[in-house]
């Protein structure tokens, strides 16, 4: 059996690259059709991280073997954010990013179930046998070593790989992967997001950390005082990096440009107030109203403050110099 890891992992960190379509299904209601040997894993997938995209190898390895489709079974919105309103975690992936970036992992079928307190009151033996059974017709299911699910969490992999003897699937557990001799997983994504330290985020992620917002009216600032416009952006639902000053990626129209971002509060001019400010280097244009996406590649140096618009002119200036030399090895290939 010949499995494509690498090509896989490229993909992911390149999500531009086209791939088959993937089909998506929202509602296990929706399911309308019979799987061929369906292949299945389940879970958030937040981040779609490196330890994620090991676990869609093995379902495409196995779906390949029995001539079958890889499916994944994802939740929207995220379960914490249902059970616990009020307390759920930043994204690191919007869910459109993530239906995306399972897309180019290659991945045949993804089931989104709406995700709400009913569901979340159906018992393990009843998820196993009406959906993995009766909706879907698992003949093998991947999931991680701490895989639980069902009502109070009470379905573990002894309980799956027991019940799926009856309903004739296999259970495989994939290893937890680990980079640098630390555990891949969302929570230490997060933790190094709000960190700043982005670079090693992307060794867990592997792709540059992103985040998307919309362009609105700031205070004008950048170009008219400081000779540097910069896009004024509010973000989504998603985990903001530590305040500080980054060279970034900036993606927008279908457009990719070198960026320097500030994430602050402005203390020159002691705004007080959390603002993302993004320069996009060699750009002109109106941006108001558009949606961006800002990759994350470096961070560059704390937020502070300044004697005055001059001395901060001069500061950005440099700024942006720098975000321009990383961004350019970055682009060609080379360390950040």
């Amino acid at each position: 059996m010949i499995v494509f890891r690498c090509q896989v992992l490229k993909w992911h960190r390149r999500p531009e690259v086209l791939v088959a379509p993937m089909e998506v299904i929202n509602g296990i209601e929706e399911i309308s059709r019979s799987f061929r040997n369906p292949v299945l894993t389940i879970g958030n997938f937040d981040g779609v991280h490196l330890g994620h995209v090991g676990i869609f190898d093995r379902v495409k390895d196995l779906a390949r073997a029995l001539g079958g489709e890889s499916l994944v079974m994802t939740f929207n919105p995220h379960p914490i954010k249902v059970l616990f309103p009020g307390n759920g975690p930043p994204l690191i992936t919007l869910h459109e990013q993530k239906v995306h970036l399972i897309e180019a992992a290659g991945i045949d079928v993804l089931i989104v179930v709406q995700f709400t307190i009913a569901f979340a009151q159906m018992t393990a033996d009843d998820f196993v046998e009406q959906i993995l059974h009766d909706k879907i017709r698992a003949r093998a299911v991947v999931v991680g070593p701490d895989y639980r699910f069902g009502r109070d969490r009470k379905g573990n992999i002894a309980f799956l790989s027991a019940i799926g003897k009856k309903f004739n699937f296999e259970v495989h557990v994939v290893p937890d992967l680990t980079v640098n001799g630390k555990e891949v997983s969302s929570s230490a994504i997060r933790s190094f997001v709000l960190a700043g330290d982005v670079e090693r985020a992307r060794t867990m992620l592997g792709r540059d950390y992103q985040v998307s917002g919309r362009v609105v009216r700031g205070r004008d600032r950048g170009g008219r005082l400081l000779g540097f416009p910069t896009a004024n952006l509010v973000l989504m639902e998603e985990l903001t990096p530590k305040p500080g000053v980054y060279a970034t990626e900036v993606w927008v129209g279908g457009r990719r440009y070198q960026g320097a971002t500030n994430i602050g509060y402005n203390p020159t001019f002691r705004n007080g107030v959390l603002s993302v400010e993004t320069h996009l280097i060699d750009f002109s244009g109106d941006l108001y109203g558009k949606t961006l996406r800002v990759r994350f590649v470096k961070r560059l140096r704390d937020e502070k403050a300044f004697s005055g618009p001059a001395e901060l002119a001069a500061q950005i200036q440099k700024d942006v110099q720098k975000a321009r030399e990383i961004l350019t090895r970055h682009w060609a290939g080379g360390a950040a």
